[in-house]
This record gives structure tokens, C-alpha cells and sequence, in this order.
């Protein structure tokens, strides 16, 4: 739900557009009437509570009148927007013409192969290569996914997995946009694609060292949770794979891994708070999983394998922000754990890479982050030097141990990312590949980034990045998109975008408010916006608005809000709480309506989230989940321009959430401003499949904001 994210330079015509905007064409509703869908009230009682849901039938995906609404609703989209379609249109080649459509990943090595990822002009999916020993090597093309693709409407690839001796590879599949996969084995010798079809998976699978047993993951056909560990040996019918283990808890996930060293197998289990994990020794895959450290409430652990030790990034003893302990293999429960980096108070471990000489650490202090490299002789311990006031930088694909070099990557707002090999020893770095931003026009020195610090209600200081034009004046009458999240602990990187670009040329300023619920100022800061304390990721956000209005930014007539799945549900929280603050908002995917769907543990995903959100099945829990679920909290007052959007298959926020919230916004909103749903009936949470499908959606979430700004071109 929730989770688990977008023509023409005009540059020296920028205020000449704004200052003539009022002669442009807007959306209007004129005589189109808006579409309507039937009231058959629910009641759905708790605790003596008792809630009347008009539209809780439009969870009826069979339902034909379900479909003739949705189908309604795409069609007055249509229509409103109509007079925007040339916009989208240059929009969308204006993104198109940016992209190198010929291009290639930096192959990197893994077990006696470079792969390679790489797209070809006009295809819309990649193209999955490698070449053994070196690059100069011939190819062999392991997976053109636009030859897979070509009888699809959607089609995904997830992850493929080589078999040790290189000869085999599984590869998971969804022709729905359920992230429900079907496994299948490919042989890279022949070309042969094997009988077996394992069908409802994760789509990944992990090979045992004996080149013929694999191990994958089962998803729960109703709930979709990911519940049960299988065995799966090449040449047997898929009916008699073995369960191996089954995750009895339904608040827990399940998933199978095998570690760099490759010498264990691990089955890992986690919620938000938990984790425990269980190991075997890859070379005995019908041995017993052994557990490694048995779950307890609160703790959280991962591990690595090195030698003869396991390390583990951990928040034992009370390590908010994260250490890094270390345990011999033969002694694995905690109370075997030493330190080998210390907990700090400002410094969260996001996560580390292990080398045969050397540990990396990827770390995060006062929002930005850090790469830590330590050598194991204590001989050497530095960060790499990062000169941007805001940007992201991240370790890439590093699966080999025995090397000096250290591959990551490197953007910001205004720099197009780069993948840089690092020598550990001399510090000597090379750009193996910088993105390039076609068309000729593209200057990093036309942009501007800053970071300013947000004045919260409560005292606290939330990070603000922001990108411009260096031609575009901030004032009362600039546009500003305003972006957020604030769930899951998860942070939203200031990374470069071509699209972006669409809209900072046409005067816009882009702000991304790095709200609680985030871990952008380490744990303390994800834990301040969770459960109880939820709604500070609200006001957060609404405050971040306030203060870009106070320090003329902008103003409510020009400010903009966006955000997608948990940060839909942020989109459904502020417009009820301050809707005269923004002019537009645009809610993809949202999770808005938090109560029914938390209650409801027959829908996807839901158990998992209890510790995220709250179980209301607790009065307390439900109490303040219904103070702020939007759905719960629609008035009978004036709301902005709105546009959502969602997927008739999504697996994480049902269609039918923001289906429901825009019937009731049309049943009680007071005012005559624009409110569309567009719902796209053959894909699900992450949108269109194929590179080219997604930048025409991206086009029609700029052109509804463009639009409003009185910019048609």
C-alpha cells in the first residue's frame, strides 16, 4: 500500500509565458458534466463505532458498473483535458529526444563474465548481454525483452539469476502488473527454455552450488504476501518441489538470498521492526536451514559473510542509528556479536559492502550521504570527497571480493549521473559512464540546487532540496512543485531527471520536502512519522509549503503538490488539512483510505503494515487512523485542482481507494475546480512497462499542472 516513484527550451520566452498566461487556455469543466456512480451505504462498525461507506462497492473489480464508472471517469479526463493533448505530446517527445536511445550500462564483472544492459533505438525494454573473460569477447544475448514483450500489453522481466557454471538462467515474469511472477529456466548453451513453470513467485530465484537445485518464493494468491521458501530441483514436476520453509507469521515476509562469498544460503524474514534469518551451506541444499538469530520484537539485523565471520549491520543495543558487529560462523546468536563500527548519534549506517581488503560504508549525516572505505589492516579509513550542497551518491554493483576497485555512482539535481570506478589503494577514479542529456541544450551551469531548512510547528528544521533555472526569479508568482513521501523509512534522493527538465524550462522551481517518516535525518527521524506520530509527516509537509509562501518561493496560486502511494495518502492528508494552500495536487497511486484497508486483512499486504501504521483492531490505532484517513476525512468545503491516478491491477493500493476518494470528493467538495481520475486498466502499481509508455504518463501529470499555469506549448 503503500510502497514500496517524473520540446523545446523556451529560456529566454519564460517571463514572457507567465506574464501572458492569463490570455491562455485552461481546463475547464464548461458544460462537460462530471461523472456519477451510485450511493449504496455500508456499514462497517468497530468499538461502537459505526461508518457509513457509499462506494465500498466499487471493490468489485468483476462488476461491470465498477468498470463503466472507471471507464466514465477515463472518458471525462479526456474531454477536460483535452485541448492539453498537444501539450502531452510535446511533452512527451520533448522527454523522448533526451533520452540516448542506443545506450548501454558499465558492464561489470561477475564470475568469469561481463554483463551488460543495454537498449537499442526504438525499443522500449532492454536488451541482457555478457561476454566471457573480456569485452572483447563475443556477445550473447541472454535476454531481449522486446521480442518477449511483443504480444503484451505490460510485460516485466524481474531479476535473472546464472546458475554457478554459467550455463543456465531463471527469470521471472508479469504480463498483469500484479507482481505476481511465473519462473522459468533458460538454457544459455542452447537457447532452450525449459518446460517448468512455476507460476504466483517473487520472480527471483537462488541457485544452490550444485548447478541444479534452485530455491524461490511463493506469494499468497489472495494476499499476496510472500509466505513460503521452495525447492525446486531442474527435470522435476513443479507439484513435487519442497516447501522448506514457511513464514507462519502474517505480519512477516519471506525471501531467499545466497551471499558474495556464495557459500550460504540464506532465508531471510522480515516486518517493519523484526528481522531474523536462516543459513545453509549452499553446497548441501537438502541439508536443514539453520536459524541464525531467533527473532525478537524490535531487533533488526542483516548479515554478510567474509571469511570465517559473519557481519551485521544491527540496531542492538539500542543502536538507533545502525552498527556493524561481527561473529564467528560457527557461533551466530547475539550473544557471540562484538562491535566493528561503533553506534554515533549523527551518523545512520544505511548500509556496507565487504572487500577482501577493504569494508565500505554507506552512511548518512545531516541528510546527505556519506562513503565511508576502511581498510582491514586499520591502515586506512576515509570518506569520498563530495563537493555539491545536496546530491546523491550510492555503492553500484560491486559483486566481486578480490578487488581494489570500488564502483558508485554519483548525480544531484543539476548533475546527470555518473558511474565512477574508485581505486581503494591510490584514490584514483575513473568515470566509466556520465549520462547524456540529448538535444545540444542541456547545461549544467542553467541550473541551480540549494537546500534550505524548513521552519516545522513543532521547532524542528525539515531539509528542503530545490532545483531552477538560474533564469527563473523566485517570487509570489513562480511556480513550484513541491514533491513528498514520508513512509517506510524511506529517503528520497536528490538525483538528476531529463524529464524534470520539462518543467524547470518552462519556469518552474522543483522542491523536494524531506518530511518525517523518511530516515533522511536517521532513525529518530523515520520514528517521529510513523504510527502515533503519523501526522507529523503532514504538517511537515504543509509547513515546508508555508515557508517556501513566506520566503516568496511562491504563493498559493502558483504552489503545486505531488506525490504517489504513501505519498498519495500524504497528497489525501494535506488537501483536507490545508486545501487552500495549494492550487494543484497530483495523487498517483494513493493510500487513502487507511482505516477500511488496514482492518481488512484479506487485502495485499495489509498484515505487513501493522507495525508502519498501527493495527486498528486497537481502539487506540484506529482512533487516529480515522483522524486522519482521507478517505474518512473528505468535508463538505472547497479543495485544489486535483489529478489522480492508478491502475486497475495494482497489488499495493487497490484501484477501488482512490476510486472511492473521488466520488466522494465529487459528492461533498464545494467549489468548481478541476477533479480527474485516470485510471490506466492494464497496468498496476508502477505504471506503464516500457520506457517510452512511461514518459507519456509523466507528460500527462505536466501537462495538468503546466495547464493550470496557462502554459500551452
Amino acid at each position: 500500500m503503500k510502497t514500496k516513484l517524473h520540446l523545446t527550451y523556451f529560456l529566454p520566452l519564460i517571463s514572457l509565458i507567465f506574464a501572458t498566461s492569463c490570455k491562455t487556455e485552461k481546463m475547464t469543466q464548461n458544460k462537460i458534466t462530471p461523472p456519477t456512480v451510485a450511493k449504496k451505504p455500508k456499514e462497517l462498525e468497530k468499538f461502537d463505532d459505526v461508518r457509513i461507506d457509499n462506494y465500498y462497492w466499487l471493490n468489485q473489480r468483476e462488476n461491470p458498473e465498477v468498470i463503466k464508472y472507471l471507464e466514465d471517469e477515463n472518458n471525462y479526463y479526456e474531454q477536460i483535458t483535452a485541448h492539453t493533448d498537444q501539450l502531452k505530446d510535446t511533452l512527451f517527445k520533448e522527454m523522448k529526444s533526451r533520452i540516448k536511445e542506443d545506450d548501454s550500462s558499465v558492464p561489470y564483472k561477475s564470475n568469469k563474465y561481463f554483463y551488460i544492459t543495454k537498449y537499442v533505438k526504438g525499443g522500449q525494454y532492454p536488451v541482457y548481454s555478457r561476454k566471457k573473460e573480456n569485452l572483447k569477447a563475443k556477445e550473447e544475448i541472454i535476454f531481449d525483452v522486446n521480442k518477449m514483450a511483443e504480444n503484451y500489453d505490460y510485460f516485466a522481466l524481474n531479476n535473472f539469476s546464472i546458475s554457478p557454471n554459467n550455463e543456465l538462467a531463471t527469470f521471472g515474469t508479469d504480463t498483469v502488473s500484479r507482481r505476481q511472477y511465473t519462473i522459468q529456466i533458460k538454457n544459455l548453451k542452447t537457447g532452450k527454455i525449459y518446460s517448468e513453470k512455476i507460476e504466483n513467485t517473487t520472480g527471483s530465484a537462488t541457485w544452490a552450488n550444485d548447478n541444479k537445485t534452485i530455491f524461490y518464493t511463493k506469494k499468497d494468491p489472495k494476499t499476496l504476501r510472500s509466505y513460503t521458501i521452495m525447492k525446486h530441483i531442474l527435470g522435476t514436476p513443479v507439484s513435487e518441489d519442497i516447501e522448506v520453509y514457511n513464514e507462519k507469521d502474517a505480519t512477516f515476509d519471506t525471501f531467499i538470498y545466497k551471499t558474495k562469498s556464495k557459500k550460504y544460503l540464506v532465508i531471510g524474514s522480515n516486518s517493519t521492526l523484526t528481522t531474523e534469518y536462516r543459513i545453509l551451506d549452499a553446497n548441501n541444499p537438502n541439508g536443514e536451514f539453520k536459524v541464525f538469530q531467533p527473532r525478537k520484537r524490535g531487533l533488526e539485523y542483516h548479515i554478510a559473510h567474509f571469511k570465517d565471520k559473519f557481519y551485521i549491520i544491527t540496531n542492538k543495543d539500542g543502536a538507533k542509528n545502525f552498527k556493524i558487529m561481527k561473529t564467528p560462523e560457527d557461533k551466530t546468536t547475539f550473544e557471540n556479536w562484538t562491535d566493528e563500527i561503533k553506534h554515533r548519534e549523527d551518523t545512520f549506517i544505511e548500509d556496507f559492502s565487504i572487500f577482501k581488503d577493504y569494508l565500505v560504508l554507506e552512511e548518512r549525516h545531516n541528510g546527505l550521504g556519506k562513503i565511508r572505505i576502511k581498510k582491514w589492516d586499520k591502515s586506512q579509513d576515509y570518506y569520498l570527497p563530495f563537493n555539491e550542497e545536496t546530491y546523491s551518491a550510492s555503492v553500484h554493483n560491486n559483486p566481486e571480493f578480490d578487488t581494489e576497485i570500488l564502483r558508485y555512482s554519483y548525480e544531484s539535481f543539476t548533475t546527470p549521473s555518473s558511474v565512477i570506478d574508485f581505486n581503494m589503494k591510490t584514490k584514483e577514479k575513473e568515470i566509466k559512464k556520465e549520462q547524456e542529456v540529448l538535444g545540444g541544450k542541456f547545461d549544467k551551469n542553467n541550473y541551480k540546487s540549494e537546500r534550505i531548512w524548513a521552519e516545522a510547528r513543532d521547532g524542528k528544521k525539515i531539509p528542503v532540496s530545490i532545483v531552477y533555472h538560474k533564469d527563473t526569479k523566485p517570487s509570489k508568482e513562480t511556480p513550484l512543485l513541491l514533491y513528498g513521501y514520508g513512509s517506510y523509512g524511506y529517503t528520497l534522493e536528490d538525483r538528476f531527471s531529463t524529464t524534470r527538465l520539462s518543467l524547470l524550462d518552462r519556469g518552474f522551481i522543483y522542491a523536494v520536502a524531506h518530511v518525517r517518516g523518511s530516515q533522511y535525518l536517521g532513525r529518530d527521524w523515520y520514528e517521529d512519522g510513523k504510527l502515533l506520530k503519523k501526522k507529523n509527516t503532514f504538517y511537515d509537509f504543509i509547513d515546508a509549503g508555508k515557508y517556501l509562501v513566506k520566503k516568496q518561493y511562491t504563493s498559493p496560486k502558483h504552489l503545486y503538490a505531488e506525490g504517489g502511494s504513501a505519498g498519495g495518502l500524504l497528497m489525501g492528508a494535506i488537501v483536507n488539512m490545508e486545501s487552500d494552500l495549494f492550487n494543484g495536487v497530483i495523487a498517483a497511486v494513493p493510500f487513502v483510505d487507511v482505516l477500511t484497508t488496514m482492518l481488512d486483512d484479506s487485502i495485499p499486504l495489509t498484515t505487513g503494515e501493522y507495525d508502519e501504521w498501527g493495527n486498528p483492531n486497537i481502539k487506540e490505532y484506529y482512533d487516529y487512523m480515522k483522524s486522519y484517513s482521507p478517505y474518512d476525512n473528505v468535508q463538505a468545503k472547497n479543495y485544489p485542482n486535483m489529478l489522480v491516478t492508478t491502475g486497475l491491477h495494482d497489488s499495493q493500493v487497490q484501484y477501488f481507494e482512490p476510486a472511492k476518494w473521488v466520488a466522494k470528493l465529487r459528492e461533498l467538495k464545494k467549489d468548481n475546480k478541476i477533479l480527474l481520475l485516470h485510471t490506466d486498466m492494464k497496468v498496476g502499481h508502477g505504471g506503464a512497462s516500457g520506457r517510452f509508455n512511461a514518459l507519456k504518463d509523466i507528460a500527462k501529470d505536466y501537462s495538468f499542472i503546466l495547464d493550470l499555469e496557462g502554459v500551452s506549448k
